[in-house]
Protein backbone atom coordinates (compact mmCIF):
# COMPACT_ATOMS: atom_id res chain seq x y z
CA UNK A 1 0.00 0.00 0.00
CA UNK A 2 1.36 3.29 -1.36
CA UNK A 3 0.80 6.40 0.47
CA UNK A 4 -0.43 9.60 -1.28
CA UNK A 5 0.91 12.74 -0.75
CA UNK A 6 -1.00 16.17 -1.62
CA UNK A 7 0.98 18.85 -3.49
CA UNK A 8 2.12 21.69 -1.14
CA UNK A 9 4.03 21.62 2.36
CA UNK A 10 2.92 20.13 5.60
CA UNK A 11 4.41 19.68 9.06
CA UNK A 12 3.75 16.84 11.34
CA UNK A 13 0.07 15.17 11.41
CA UNK A 14 -1.64 15.58 8.30
CA UNK A 15 -5.20 15.49 10.42
CA UNK A 16 -6.87 12.81 8.04
CA UNK A 17 -4.04 9.54 7.98
CA UNK A 18 -6.12 7.27 10.30
CA UNK A 19 -2.65 5.26 11.19
CA UNK A 20 -0.95 8.73 11.95
CA UNK A 21 -3.84 9.54 14.61
CA UNK A 22 -4.04 6.19 16.14
CA UNK A 23 -0.45 6.51 16.63
CA UNK A 24 -0.86 9.58 18.34
CA UNK A 25 -3.51 8.42 20.38
CA UNK A 26 -1.02 5.23 21.26
CA UNK A 27 2.53 6.91 22.24
CA UNK A 28 4.22 3.64 22.11
CA UNK A 29 3.17 2.76 18.77
CA UNK A 30 5.09 5.64 17.54
CA UNK A 31 7.81 3.96 17.02
CA UNK A 32 10.51 6.70 18.57
CA UNK A 33 13.62 5.20 19.86
CA UNK A 34 17.36 5.89 20.56
CA UNK A 35 19.81 5.70 19.03
CA UNK A 36 23.89 5.56 19.28
CA UNK A 37 26.16 8.04 16.74
CA UNK A 38 26.63 4.44 14.53
CA UNK A 39 23.05 3.40 14.37
CA UNK A 40 22.27 7.16 13.36
CA UNK A 41 24.52 7.03 10.62
CA UNK A 42 23.81 3.67 9.41
CA UNK A 43 19.86 4.94 9.42
CA UNK A 44 20.84 7.99 7.35
CA UNK A 45 22.55 5.72 4.90
CA UNK A 46 20.18 3.69 4.45
CA UNK A 47 17.85 5.73 3.16
CA UNK A 48 20.56 8.25 1.59
CA UNK A 49 19.24 7.39 -1.78
CA UNK A 50 15.68 8.63 -1.30
CA UNK A 51 16.15 11.86 0.65
CA UNK A 52 18.62 12.53 -2.73
CA UNK A 53 16.19 11.09 -5.24
CA UNK A 54 13.50 13.71 -3.22
CA UNK A 55 15.71 16.57 -3.19
CA UNK A 56 16.22 15.92 -7.25
CA UNK A 57 12.77 15.38 -7.76
CA UNK A 58 11.63 18.91 -5.76
CA UNK A 59 14.07 20.50 -7.54
CA UNK A 60 12.58 19.95 -10.97
CA UNK A 61 9.67 22.33 -9.89
CA UNK A 62 10.85 24.94 -12.01
CA UNK A 63 10.53 22.86 -15.27
CA UNK A 64 8.17 20.84 -14.77
CA UNK A 65 5.07 22.86 -13.25
CA UNK A 66 3.06 24.43 -15.22
CA UNK A 67 -0.45 26.09 -15.70
CA UNK A 68 -2.47 27.62 -18.96
CA UNK A 69 -3.14 31.05 -19.28
CA UNK A 70 -6.16 32.51 -21.06
CA UNK A 71 -7.09 35.70 -21.68
CA UNK A 72 -10.76 35.88 -22.48
CA UNK A 73 -13.12 38.84 -22.54
CA UNK A 74 -16.13 39.20 -23.72
CA UNK A 75 -16.76 35.19 -24.32
CA UNK A 76 -13.36 35.53 -26.86
CA UNK A 77 -9.93 34.18 -26.43
CA UNK A 78 -7.59 36.74 -27.45
CA UNK A 79 -4.29 34.60 -26.61
CA UNK A 80 -2.78 32.04 -24.44
CA UNK A 81 0.92 31.44 -22.51
CA UNK A 82 1.92 29.44 -19.74
CA UNK A 83 3.68 29.78 -16.51
CA UNK A 84 5.68 27.99 -14.48
CA UNK A 85 6.51 28.69 -10.66
CA UNK A 86 9.31 31.03 -9.79
CA UNK A 87 12.08 30.68 -7.09
CA UNK A 88 12.85 33.03 -4.21
CA UNK A 89 15.93 34.26 -6.36
CA UNK A 90 13.35 35.18 -9.34
CA UNK A 91 10.96 36.93 -7.18
CA UNK A 92 14.18 38.99 -5.54
CA UNK A 93 15.68 39.67 -9.16
CA UNK A 94 12.68 41.29 -10.61
CA UNK A 95 12.00 43.32 -7.20
CA UNK A 96 15.57 44.51 -6.83
CA UNK A 97 15.52 45.87 -10.70
CA UNK A 98 12.30 47.53 -10.26
CA UNK A 99 13.39 49.25 -7.26
CA UNK A 100 14.44 52.44 -6.52
CA UNK A 101 17.76 52.80 -4.15
CA UNK A 102 18.75 56.37 -2.55
CA UNK A 103 21.95 56.36 -0.22
CA UNK A 104 20.81 57.37 3.66
CA UNK A 105 23.92 59.67 4.27
CA UNK A 106 23.61 59.03 8.38
CA UNK A 107 23.36 55.60 8.17
CA UNK A 108 25.96 55.48 5.15
CA UNK A 109 24.15 52.50 2.82
CA UNK A 110 21.46 52.11 0.52
CA UNK A 111 17.88 52.14 1.18
CA UNK A 112 14.87 51.27 -0.70
CA UNK A 113 12.95 54.06 -1.67
CA UNK A 114 10.05 52.80 -4.16
CA UNK A 115 9.17 50.00 -6.07
CA UNK A 116 7.96 50.55 -9.18
CA UNK A 117 4.94 48.18 -8.78
CA UNK A 118 3.66 48.18 -12.40
CA UNK A 119 7.08 46.96 -14.12
CA UNK A 120 7.79 44.62 -11.01
CA UNK A 121 4.32 42.71 -11.45
CA UNK A 122 4.92 43.29 -15.30
CA UNK A 123 8.83 41.32 -14.52
CA UNK A 124 6.94 38.87 -12.25
CA UNK A 125 4.95 37.80 -15.41
CA UNK A 126 7.38 38.21 -17.97
CA UNK A 127 10.02 36.24 -15.67
CA UNK A 128 7.12 33.30 -15.12
CA UNK A 129 5.67 32.83 -18.41
CA UNK A 130 7.59 29.71 -19.90
CA UNK A 131 10.20 30.22 -22.62
CA UNK A 132 8.76 29.34 -25.56
CA UNK A 133 5.24 31.47 -24.83
CA UNK A 134 7.81 34.36 -23.76
CA UNK A 135 9.59 34.65 -27.39
CA UNK A 136 6.00 33.98 -28.99
CA UNK A 137 4.35 36.55 -27.44
CA UNK A 138 6.53 39.04 -25.34
CA UNK A 139 9.23 39.45 -26.91
CA UNK A 140 7.63 38.69 -30.77
CA UNK A 141 8.45 42.06 -32.57
CA UNK A 142 5.98 41.22 -34.66
CA UNK A 143 4.18 42.32 -31.97
CA UNK A 144 6.26 45.39 -30.92
CA UNK A 145 6.41 46.61 -34.51
CA UNK A 146 1.96 46.95 -34.33
CA UNK A 147 1.75 47.99 -30.78
CA UNK A 148 3.92 50.79 -31.72
CA UNK A 149 2.10 51.51 -34.83
CA UNK A 150 -0.46 52.26 -32.02
CA UNK A 151 0.85 53.25 -28.58
CA UNK A 152 3.92 54.37 -27.08
CA UNK A 153 7.67 53.33 -28.30
CA UNK A 154 7.14 49.28 -27.42
CA UNK A 155 11.20 48.51 -26.14
CA UNK A 156 10.90 45.14 -24.31
CA UNK A 157 8.79 42.52 -23.16
CA UNK A 158 7.48 44.08 -20.39
CA UNK A 159 6.32 47.07 -22.35
CA UNK A 160 4.06 44.26 -24.27
CA UNK A 161 2.42 43.06 -20.68
CA UNK A 162 1.84 46.51 -19.87
CA UNK A 163 -0.04 47.26 -23.21
CA UNK A 164 -1.83 43.93 -23.30
CA UNK A 165 -3.31 43.30 -20.50
CA UNK A 166 -5.89 44.71 -17.69
CA UNK A 167 -5.04 45.55 -14.10
CA UNK A 168 -7.11 42.97 -13.16
CA UNK A 169 -6.07 40.26 -15.77
CA UNK A 170 -2.12 40.87 -13.80
CA UNK A 171 -3.66 40.58 -10.35
CA UNK A 172 -5.06 37.00 -10.98
CA UNK A 173 -2.10 35.98 -13.40
CA UNK A 174 0.31 37.09 -10.19
CA UNK A 175 -2.34 34.94 -8.02
CA UNK A 176 -1.70 31.79 -10.08
CA UNK A 177 2.43 32.37 -10.35
CA UNK A 178 2.24 32.74 -6.18
CA UNK A 179 -0.14 29.68 -6.17
CA UNK A 180 2.05 27.88 -8.48
CA UNK A 181 5.27 28.81 -6.59
CA UNK A 182 3.95 27.38 -3.09
CA UNK A 183 2.39 30.58 -1.91
CA UNK A 184 -0.71 29.28 -1.07
CA UNK A 185 -2.36 30.70 2.24
CA UNK A 186 -3.80 27.62 3.39
CA UNK A 187 -0.32 25.75 3.11
CA UNK A 188 0.68 28.60 5.16
CA UNK A 189 -1.56 28.98 7.47
CA UNK A 190 -1.30 25.11 8.49
CA UNK A 191 2.29 25.44 8.64
CA UNK A 192 2.17 28.08 11.05
CA UNK A 193 -0.55 26.36 13.09
CA UNK A 194 1.89 23.59 13.38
Amino acid sequence: MSKEFNRGISIGNNGGDKEAVQAAEQPEAIGVYETDEEDTKALILANEEDFIQGLIDAAGFVSEETQRIEIVREGRLFFAFRIRPLSSEEYEKCRRKHTKYVRNKQLGMKMAEDTDRVKYQSALIYEATVEEDRKTLWDNRKVWNALNAKKDRIMNGLDVIEYTLKAGEKDKILEAIDKLSGYESNNLEEVVKN
